[in-house]
């Protein structure tokens, strides 16, 4: 019988153990930040109904959306796009959470796009959002978040811009935008990073809007609000939208808050041609952007005050965002920014024959007991080859009990790091191992 060619399928990866110990690092930063600002856990299936997640994400994202249906299958299933339909459906779905409602989520999501660098079909979402408030401090709150998890992790240059989705649907219509025309009017938007201020403009006229139109709107979206004068000026080009006013209002309130929360001034900006593609924002976003490399953005979110009330008579306001863990981890390796841990192995307890297996069982107990992550090693291989396991594994610490330290009720202790050996008494082996690998 022929065999099987092992293979993955495009943009699907194997995460190996290596790779895992990193990626479990990473996510022991976020967990911790999470649960620190109040976050608790929540988990979802993978799968849902399809009429709970389309219809929520715009045109473009849902073609990305992977269908599951089996045959004889009564429902229709699809897997989750992202964390935040499935937690909007929960909210609606148990109405006496209580609210404020603050929970965390990581977990799979599924998009069939094209795999590139940093951008997966089957990839980690890391999500933390606030269910039951309008109020601007939840959204600051999210910003700080994404701002203590990024410096946590040793980022130092990145930046995360901040506009309002009511400022951008306000300028279009104070600008004299036909309403059927704002969705092409985003899309354009959110080119002006890629094709620049020409290269929107042209795509605005394609699209129907006259010159003056256009200048105008590029106008507002590349306005530097630096100070109040800059705000007052925007503030009259915007004057005949309430919207629009709102949004300023909501973004400037947003703002004075991020000080307090200690966030450095250089790591955030307003950018009102920043757009966000998901149709469900409905006033603040965010997205976070490290600088060097550039690799887009890391982090990204914002308010969704509509999107509860799609599965409930009665709407709730909601903020978020999700800490793109791939991303990050990609970035991480590239700036070498990652522990040079291989393994969660800590110790390695040896074998040095059939007459000491059983005192290895028990110092591999001992070490177990202090909290210590260790292997025992299975078989009575000469001592070289199981020493050449634990170089090739990065297993720093080797217990080895030989005929001697059998007698006299020692473990002898090697660091493979630097080669160096130790006689400690089987009592203490724990206390030894501990304050060594403290010495990383």
């Amino acid at each position: 019988m022929p065999f099987i060619q092992p293979r993955l399928p495009k943009g699907m990866r194997d995460i190996l153990p290596s790779r895992m110990v990193l990626r479990q690092h990473v996510l022991g930063v976020v967990v911790k930040a999470f649960e620190e600002f109040g976050f608790e856990p929540l988990i979802t299936p993978a799968v849902e109904l399809t009429e709970i997640l389309l219809g929520k994400y715009g045109g473009d994202a849902e073609k990305l959306i992977f269908m599951v249906n089996h045959p004889g299958g009564k429902e229709e299933l699809a897997l989750r796009y992202d964390l935040s339909v499935p937690l909007s459906r929960v909210v609606a779905q148990y109405p006496d959470l209580p609210k404020p409602f603050r929970r965390y989520q990581i977990a799979p999501v599924w998009r069939a796009e094209r795999p590139q660098k940093g951008r997966y079909r089957e990839f980690y979402q890391c999500d933390a959002d606030i269910v039951g408030s309008s109020s601007m401090l939840a959204d600051a709150e999210i910003v700080a978040l994404t701002y203590t998890i990024l410096r946590r992790l040793g980022f130092e240059q990145f930046v995360t811009s901040i506009n309002n989705r009511k400022v951008l649907m306000g300028a279009g219509a104070a600008c004299g935008v036909p309403e059927a025309q704002l969705p092409d009017l985003y899309r354009s938007i959110d080119k002006l990073d890629k094709i620049g201020a020409d290269g929107v403009r042209g795509e605005l006229q394609r699209a129907g809007l006259a010159d003056s139109t256009a200048d105008r709107l590029l106008k507002v979206l590349q306005g530097n609000l630096a100070d109040e004068t800059s705000w007052l000026e925007l503030r009259a080009l915007l004057a005949q939208d309430a919207l629009a006013l709102q949004g300023l209002d909501e973004l400037q309130e947003l703002l004075s808050y991020l000080p307090a929360l200690g966030i450095d001034q250089s790591c955030y900006r307003v950018n009102l041609a920043m757009v966000r593609g998901l149709d469900y924002y409905t006033g603040p976003i965010f997205e976070t952007i490290v600088e060097k490399p550039r690799i887009g953005s890391i982090t990204g979110g914002g308010r969704f005050d509509g999107l509860v009330g799609r599965f409930s008579s009665r709407s709730v306001p909601a903020t978020g965002t999700t800490i793109g863990i791939e991303r990050i981890i990609d970035v991480m390796e590239e700036l070498q920014m990652l522990p040079p841990a291989q393994t969660m192995v800590q110790c390695l307890v040896s074998v040095f024959s059939l007459e000491t297996k059983v005192r290895s069982l028990e110092v591999s107990h001992l070490l177990r007991s202090a909290g210590l992550r260790c292997e025992l090693y299975y078989e009575a291989d000469p001592l070289g080859a199981q020493i050449r396991y634990a170089l090739k594994r990065g297993i720093p610490l080797v217990a080895i009990v030989g005929p001697d330290e059998l007698m006299n009720g020692t473990v002898a202790m090697r660091d493979l790091r630097d080669k160096s050996q130790t006689s400690v008494p089987a009592g203490e082996v724990a206390q030894w191992a501990r304050g060594r690998l403290a010495l990383q």
